[in-house]
């Protein structure tokens, strides 16, 4: 498409019953640009305490979910899988689910952190007791431990199970090998808790021998049993965990979706207008999407919608210039790819001829020009098939760029066969270049572009030199010619006609070539060429006065005719540097294809020195072939992909892109991934 696709205006105004379900088919849809003007405009459920009850429970049901599936170390995972193309508003099944999950994983939870804090305990105890047993200090010093308490005695099974049920991790019982006789530890700060319970239990403490020193040996061997089977228990826990994990994922990410896609249509909800009953959607359409929506939508709601649509020229906004028209553009696979050059400066005005085919066709040109060789184009053209939907699906988050490698691979390919490279060897073209011009021209060569400085192909080169001077040339008139129906498109004359890229300025640059032309080829310039190249130039001049005469309205000089004067002196000035640094700009295009030849010849002379030594030599010279077509692909080839993009930024949309519009970016389902 030339221009960028029509659109509408609508407004939508839907039941609260409904508004959930319109939301959802509007998110899946990705049609509907949501126009900030009106949903600013909000009146935030003043008497609508459900809707807010609403939202607060989905929030504490996503942050529940978010928590269970940071515990199982899920939660990159399913935040990083989210799709709102699979995702449905959650039923009561799911929030059934989601608090039998919470149930079951709390409890897991509560296991793990109750046996992780007594093999802390234990080890601590045990690391006590051997420094302990180690001073070889009384017995009865233990109490002055800065840790433990430790208490020695009988105590029978009931009450060793009282008091673990009592104390839970903050005591440890460890059994002795001499019947009921155990060691209950505890930390410094539960000994009082320890000393009631034990009370309770009937727990007879022994009474040790006097003098005696060191800990008990069936003590520190009680710990260290006590410590490896709690470390046991603790990693049957975490290999239970894991198996939990690997068996709740799909369910976890099922479950994320659901949530994540009605928090958000909650969090779109909270910015329209709104009263009890209904809400307002606002926003854009493409106008062949229109009818088909309103169909979709009305089967939805069982009719329970109604749906205004207004053309721009009907809204006031759009008018005044208060609102843009947000631009979506519609194209075959080819141009597609080369959207993201026009964005990345600008998206077009509404209504203005869309820029993206010449771009497309602007950038595979220069690309093949300034990077000609077969071997390297193809290398590139590979690429470009490796990132496609077919391709290797590894290379997927490159796929923006495969259509531009393809042609840029392609249009590599042609130019390499024209200068006859091939990985920078110049001689395995020879022969099929001399049959094809001996066909076509009964005078075979040994390829038909010559770049390279050679005694008697200098001509050739200058020759070559002029031809990327005409494709710049070429280009700028397309620019040129592109800014002239935009502003008549636009209804802005003055600059349509009398501006610097308007008519005037065009016919100035246009006949300034015709003229370098006719000189170039030996032909003398004339009066009347003189009286033409300065025609232009005085209606760039006076094209504020003229303007305001043709349009009746009286000539108005705001600061005086000096002024008028130096600013239209200016704008000469200005207007030739211009074009001419326009023109001359596009001497880079043959001067990185020379510099790719040079490049490419220094790589081939070489790999064939190299590879003439003896024994490893050939060897070697296909290493230093292989590692300088390497250096030129990648370090040459951004910087003449940089080189394009730069003289369509500077030469190319500086013509036509004076005011940016806003690019077309519908509501959908997207949650932003924390990194």
């Amino acid at each position: 498409m030339i221009r960028p696709r029509p659109m509408k205006y609508v407004e939508i105004y839907v039941l609260s019953r409904d508004v959930d379900v319109v939301i959802e088919y509007l998110g899946r849809k990705e049609i509907l640009h949501l126009s900030l003007d009106d949903t600013n405009q909000n009146v935030k459920y003043q008497d609508n305490a459900d809707t807010l009850d609403q939202s607060e429970k989905i929030k504490k049901q996503l942050e529940k979910l978010e928590d269970l599936a940071g515990y199982l170390e899920l939660f990159k995972q399913i935040q990083a899988a989210f799709s709102g193309e699979l995702a449905q508003l959650p039923s009561d099944r799911d929030e059934q689910i989601l608090e039998s999950l919470s149930a079951r994983i709390d409890s897991l939870r509560i296991r793990e952190s109750e046996k992780t804090q007594q093999v802390n305990t234990l080890e601590e105890t045990l690391h006590e007791a051997r420094a302990f047993a180690n001073l070889k200090a009384p017995f009865s010093n233990l109490d002055q431990l800065s840790y433990l308490t430790l208490r020695i005695g009988h105590l029978d099974p009931q009450g060793q199970e009282a008091i673990s049920k009592v104390l839970g991790d903050r005591a440890v019982i460890i059994p002795l090998n001499d019947g009921n006789k155990v060691v209950v530890a505890s930390s410094r700060k539960g000994r009082f808790a320890l000393d009631t319970e034990l009370k309770k239990v009937s727990f007879r403490p022994l009474s040790i021998p006097e003098g005696f020193s060191g800990v008990p040996e069936d003590l520190l061997e009680g710990l260290e049993t006590s410590l490896q089977n709690n470390k046991q228990e603790l990693a049957s826990i975490l290999a239970e965990k894991n198996a939990v994990s690997d068996e709740l994922l799909p369910v976890l990410q099922r479950l994320y979706n659901n949530f994540t896609l009605a928090s958000l249509v909650e969090t779109l909800k909270s910015s329209l207008r709104a009263s009890k009953n209904a809400y307002l959607l606002a926003g854009w359409v493409p106008a062949s999407e229109l009818n088909s929506m309103v169909r979709d939508l009305t089967a939805l709601t069982d009719g329970r919608l109604s749906v205004r649509s207004f053309s721009p020229e009907e809204r006031k906004k759009v008018l005044d210039g208060e609102e843009k028209v947000p631009v979506s553009l519609d194209h075959g696979n080819f141009v597609q790819g080369f959207q993201g050059v026009v964005f990345s400066y600008g998206a077009p005005l509404y209504g203005t001829i869309d820029p993206t085919p010449f771009v497309a066709f602007i950038f595979t040109l220069l690309f093949g020009i300034m990077f000609g060789d077969v071997g390297q184009g193809f290398v590139l053209f590979m690429l470009g098939l490796a990132t496609s939907r077919k391709g290797i699906q590894a290379l997927k988050r490159f796929r923006i760029y495969s259509t531009p490698l393809i042609a840029v691979g392609i249009s590599s390919m042609l130019m390499g066969f024209l200068d006859g490279e091939v990985f920078a060897n110049e001689e395995l073209l020879i022969r099929p270049t001399r049959i094809i011009t001996s066909v076509l021209t009964g005078h075979p060569v040994d390829r038909i572009l010559t770049l390279m400085p050679e005694k008697g192909s200098m001509e050739k080169l200058f020759i070559f030199f002029g031809f990327t001077i005409g494709v710049g040339v070429l280009i700028n008139s397309i620019g040129l010619v592109i800014n002239i129906i935009n502003q008549i498109t636009l209804k802005n004359y003055e600059k349509a006609f009398f501006a610097k890229t308007g008519l005037a300025g065009a016919l100035f640059f246009w006949y300034a070539i015709f003229m370098a032309v006719r000189v170039i080829l030996g032909q003398s310039l004339h009066c009347f060429d003189v009286v033409a190249l300065a025609v232009p130039p005085v209606f760039i001049f006076w094209g504020p006065v003229l303007y305001r005469l043709l349009t009746r309205k009286k000539p108005v000089m705001e600061h005086g005719f000096m002024v008028f004067f130096m600013e239209g002196f200016v704008e000469i000035l200005e207007t030739i540097s211009t074009y001419v640094s326009n023109t001359v700009s596009f001497l880079r295009v043959g001067a990185f294809a020379l510099s790719h030849a040079v490049l490419s010849f220094i790589v081939f002379t070489l790999s064939s020195m190299v590879a003439k030594q003896a024994i490893v030599g050939p060897v070697m010279g296909i290493l230093v072939a292989v590692f300088g077509n390497l250096i030129i692909i990648v370090l040459e080839g951004m910087i003449v992909a940089i080189q394009v993009v730069r003289l369509q930024y500077y030469e190319f949309f500086s013509k036509f892109f004076t005011e940016t519009g806003i690019r077309y970016k519908p509501f959908r389902f997207q949650r932003e991934v924390e990194q």
